[in-house]
């Protein structure tokens, strides 16, 4: 028996696999095993990269709303403002979730292939252990290159959603009558960071949606309330 017939013997066994007479089939769980595998490790669900979108440019749009309201900005000039806010920190957005997640992620994959080779080094037939770390290698250069592309996707969706998060209230903010523009605009951030931010920091933290709505509140006014403080609005 074949290395492959071994494999895909342990992966019936396993329940990953089901084999129906040559005719290899993919089970329930060995399909829900290699979406997380995928998930994992090339990003295939940027669930963190649009909530983190749609949180900062949801946030930069209230605190570029608020000063265009109380220094009572022409439109030309918040307009102009808020474009170079927006774009800055679509562009940090950017730019941190590419280094960063590649700058960890090949910390993650050194770490993984170091331990595979180390696992691998037991293999006393020579010629099998020298196969088995040129398929590892071999397996890591794609892997890397893979990842690298699923970085730049996240990276391209957080700074899009950012931009256009932002940009949504602001446009409302410009095109209604006073007051109507102020309400409407910051009852859109509302809904956003509220649903966004608070549904996801509650199911990921496993904390009463309650609390996470108070803490989310907290730090949303600190930072804007910071913000206008810096800016001189204040």
């Amino acid at each position: 028996m074949g290395d492959l017939d071994k494999t895909l013997s342990e992966m019936v066994s396993e329940g990953l696999v089901h084999d129906d007479h040559g005719t290899i089939h993919s089970t329930d769980q060995g399909i829900r095993l290699g979406k997380e595998w995928a998930s994992l490790l090339l990003k295939k669900e940027p669930i963190l990269e649009v909530v983190a979108g749609l949180v900062d440019g949801s946030v930069t749009s209230l605190i570029v709303i608020l000063s265009a309201f109380f220094a009572a900005l022409a439109f030309r000039t918040a307009a102009f403002a808020a474009f170079l806010t927006l774009s800055s920190v679509a562009i940090t957005n950017f730019s941190s979730f590419f280094l960063g997640g590649v700058t960890e992620d090949f910390a993650d994959m050194i770490s993984l292939q170091t331990l595979m080779n180390y696992s691998l080094s037991d293999i006393p037939d020579k010629t099998e252990r020298e196969k088995s770390l040129k398929l590892v290698k071999d397996l890591f250069t794609v892997l890397h290159r893979e990842i690298n592309r699923s970085n730049l996707a996240a990276a391209t969706i957080c700074g899009t959603t950012t931009f256009l998060a932002g940009m949504f209230p602001i446009f409302t903010y410009f095109v209604l009558p006073p007051p109507i523009n102020i309400i409407t605009s910051l009852g859109i951030v509302g809904v956003v960071v509220g649903v966004f931010l608070v549904r996801y920091r509650s199911k990921r933290s496993k904390v009463h949606w309650k609390i996470t709505l108070l803490e989310t509140v907290v730090i949303v006014i600190i930072a804007v309330v910071a913000s206008l403080i810096i800016g001189g609005r204040v």
